[in-house]
């Protein structure tokens, strides 16, 4: 069984002016033990060697992926899982995607961990056509994509729960022409090909939301919202064998998002 987990820890774990909170991510990712990571906002990983401390503290190897104008991504694997192709999606992301191709008995399993734009649907629409291209490209029918998408679901009716949100933060989930609920991203991946992984394999009766954000550590843009995502090609997703949101214990306070975890059966045939 490999184990997948997508996370954005806010701001690299460190709080401008309040608590340092990267011991408690890594207590949270030790519990969960992933063999793939993939990680968001690492305000500062990119520098003084902190990628590779914190990629030692969970035993895994990082491959990191700078960013043009916001916070850099990782994809972390943990042995004996074997990298054999790494690198940078090369578009000018907001923040970045960061590709990973893991050896498994099934064949190449290829990841692209990401953060898209969070302010403009439009802009999010564009990003999301760059990684289904980057996709398509990919040896194997064994792909996914994981991480902080910022964006919403077509399948639920996300009105009630706008409406209650702050105006600045709600204009980031409409469109600009008429004000509909802007759901275009994840649509256009589901029109792709690919699964939503957390609808078609949660297995936990008592979560009938999938709600990633927030935490108790709050969040003030958020009102209850499911951001974070595993979107994984047919072939992939019918080797889920369940998915679900990590909630209580650190989780509850590591981040003001919750992660997001699959197990994949991943045995030859």
């Amino acid at each position: 069984m490999l184990r997948l987990m997508t996370w954005n820890i806010r701001t690299g774990g460190r709080d401008r002016g309040g608590p340092d909170r990267l011991d408690r991510v890594i207590e949270v990712v030790d519990g969960q033990a992933p063999d793939v990571l993939a990680l968001q906002e690492l305000r500062g990983f990119d520098r003084d060697g902190l990628m590779a401390t914190v990629a030692g503290r969970v035993g895994m190897t990082p491959h990191l992926a700078r960013s043009c104008f916001g916070q850099p991504v990782a994809v972390l694997v943990r042995p004996p899982y074997r990298v054999i192709d790494a690198g940078t999606l090369r578009r000018p992301l907001h923040h970045a995607a960061a590709r990973v191709v893991v050896a498994t008995s099934a064949g190449p399993l290829t990841v692209l961990g990401t953060h898209l734009y969070p302010y403009s649907g439009g802009r999010r629409r564009m990003e999301v056509d760059w990684l289904a291209a980057a996709l398509r490209r990919a040896e194997g029918p064994l792909t996914l994509i994981a991480g902080d998408l910022n964006s919403l679901d077509p399948t639920v009716d996300h009105t009630a729960r706008l409406a209650g949100m702050p105006s600045r933060y709600r204009r980031r989930h409409l469109r600009r022409s008429g004000g509909a609920v802007d759901t275009r991203a994840i649509a256009r991946l589901l029109a792709a090909g690919l699964v939503d992984l957390w609808p078609s394999r949660n297995v936990d009766a008592a979560e009938a939301d999938g709600l990633t954000v927030p935490t108790h550590l709050g969040g003030a843009e958020f009102a209850g919202m499911r951001l974070d995502y595993l979107l994984a090609s047919p072939v992939l997703a019918q080797r889920v064998d369940a998915c679900r949101v990590v909630r209580g214990g650190g989780a509850d306070a590591a981040s003001d998002h919750y992660p997001l975890v699959a197990d994949l059966d991943l045995t030859a045939g």
